[in-house]
């Protein structure tokens, strides 16, 4: 009969409108997982790396500053203080230092440009300079241990040893952070690498400019 047939005809176009037949069409946004992992980490915001970063050089600054008056009060209340003669080997390091800040900037430059095969090459002579300097401040403690110069000799030669060591154990610091950069995968990291190079070059800038200043100042206690 015509009208016991027009109802499930009815019917049927009634489902297919409303979505019927169940798992023939996904929800909305049934991908959204898929995309999310397909699309990495979620990148972090930059301002806590960039607070990090500024409160630590804030703190190194304090403690040698801290250092930096006690060697200026004990030098002019003494009576036992013998000027060290800095060995030369420390203007040589001086001059690989301000290189390697030089490579850095240049690395990333050529970052920036997207030039990375440069930037990983100027990277690595970076680090090649910095780790060059420690060993180049090895050296000058070689040397005044040579002459019978050691920490304990007298209050000067004690504050080179703590100037120079301690500034040498925060500069290892700033290799390893370049060392990371090199080898560091930032496609599934949460900060990319033009920020962790941009961190780690105020650091060694830092470092940079702290070692001229206890140089200079080591040359005004002679």
């Amino acid at each position: 009969m015509p009208g016991a047939t027009a109802a499930p005809e009815i019917e049927l176009i009634i489902e297919e409108r409303h979505g019927g037949g169940g798992g023939s069409h996904p929800p909305d946004g049934g991908d959204d997982g898929d995309d999310n992992r397909s699309r990495g980490p979620k990148k972090s915001s930059p301002r806590r790396y960039y607070t990090g970063i500024a409160v630590g050089l804030v703190s190194i600054l304090m403690f040698f500053m801290a250092l930096a008056s006690a060697y200026l009060v004990r030098k002019s209340g003494s009576s036992d203080w013998i000027p060290v003669r800095l060995p030369r080997v420390l203007l040589f390091n001086t001059l690989v230092l301000i290189a390697s800040s030089f490579t850095m900037e240049q690395a990333r430059q050529r970052l920036a440009q997207t030039f990375f095969s440069s930037f990983r090459r100027l990277w690595l002579a970076t680090t090649a300079l910095g780790i060059l300097f420690v060993i180049g401040q090895l050296f000058a403690w070689r040397q005044l241990v040579a002459q019978g110069i050691y920490m304990a000799s007298n209050p000067a030669s004690s504050f080179f040893y703590i100037f120079t060591g301690a500034h040498g154990v925060h500069l290892l610091g700033g290799v390893a952070a370049l060392i990371f950069v090199s080898l560091r995968n930032f496609e599934k990291s949460q900060i990319s690498i033009s920020m962790a190079a941009e961190i780690t070059s105020y650091y060694w800038h830092f470092m940079d400019g702290l070692w001229i200043f206890l140089l200079a100042l080591l040359y005004l206690g002679k």
